[in-house]
C-alpha cells in the first residue's frame, strides 16, 4: 500500500478507528510522535473530536553513525537498548556505557528544548483511565514507538492503541504484545525505509507541528 501523504494515511487510519471501536472509547486522547506523527494523528483527532498531544521520544544513534538506532529515550530518562545490536556489534561500533552515558545527556537536552518549543508534552496531562491512541507515520525499528509507549505506559492510561499507518511484517507481533490493541494500514515483508510507502513524505516543519497542536490541545 501506498500513501499519497500522511493526511491521507490519517484519514484512513481514522477510519479504521471508527469502524473498531465504534464509539467506545473511554474520553479519548490521541498522542502523536513528533513530527511526522503529529501529520497523522490530526484526522484522528478531528473525528474523535479528541485532544492531540505529543509524546517526546527521541532515538540513540551509534558513534560516527546517527542512522543506526543503538536505543531510544524517554523524556523521563528511560533508555530502551536496541536488542539487534549484540557485543560484537557493540565492539565494531565502539558502543561504550560512557557512550550511551553521554549521548543519552544530549539526547535529553535536545528532548527538553522541543518541550520548550512545543509548549508541553503527554507528561503535562493526566491520562489516568483514559485511551491514549498513539500515532507515527510507520514505524522502521520500532526503538521510538517502544520508548512512546512507555511514556504513556508509565501515566496509567485505560488502554493503549497503537495506530500506524505501516510497519515491517516482522515487528507487527512485537509490538502487538505491548499495547492494548494495534491499528496497522500494511505489514509488508519487504520494508526498507517508511518513505518507501508514500508519494509524498516531505519533512514537516516545527512551526506545522505547532499550528496543528494549538487546534486540537484543551
Amino acid at each position: 500500500m501506498i500513501f499519497k501523504n500522511r493526511e491521507e494515511a490519517g484519514r484512513l487510519l481514522a477510519k479504521e478507528i471508527l469502524r473498531k471501536f465504534n464509539g467506545k472509547l473511554k474520553k479519548p486522547i490521541v498522542v502523536a510522535i513528533p513530527r511526522g506523527g503529529v501529520v497523522v494523528a490530526e484526522p484522528i483527532a478531528k473525528v474523535l473530536n479528541a485532544p492531540l498531544e505529543i509524546v517526546l521520544v527521541r532515538k540513540i544513534g551509534a558513534p560516527f553513525n546517527e542512522e543506526i538506532a543503538i536505543g531510544a529515550i524517554t523524556e523521563d530518562g528511560d533508555i530502551l537498548m536496541n536488542p539487534e545490536i549484540t557485543t560484537d556489534v557493540t565492539v565494531k561500533l565502539g558502543i561504550t556505557d560512557d557512550y550511551i552515558y553521554q549521548k543519552s545527556k544530549e539526547v535529553l537536552e535536545i528532548l527538553k528544548k522541543r518541550k520548550k518549543l512545543y509548549g508541553s508534552s503527554l507528561k503535562d496531562l493526566n491520562i489516568k483511565g483514559r485511551d491514549v491512541i498513539l500515532v507515527d507515520d510507520g514505524v522502521a525499528t520500532g526503538l521510538t514507538t517502544e520508548a512512546g509507549i512507555l511514556s504513556v505506559r508509565n501515566l496509567s492510561p485505560h488502554r493503549i492503541i497503537l495506530a500506524i499507518p505501516v510497519i515491517p511484517y516482522e515487528k507487527y507481533n512485537e509490538l502487538k504484545k505491548l499495547v492494548d490493541e494495534l491499528i496497522v494500514l500494511d505489514k509488508p515483508v519487504n520494508f526498507t525505509a517508511v518513505g518507501q510507502f508514500y508519494d509524498d513524505f516531505s519533512q514537516i516543519t516545527d512551526t506545522e507541528v505547532l499550528e496543528i497542536l494549538n487546534k486540537y490541545r484543551n
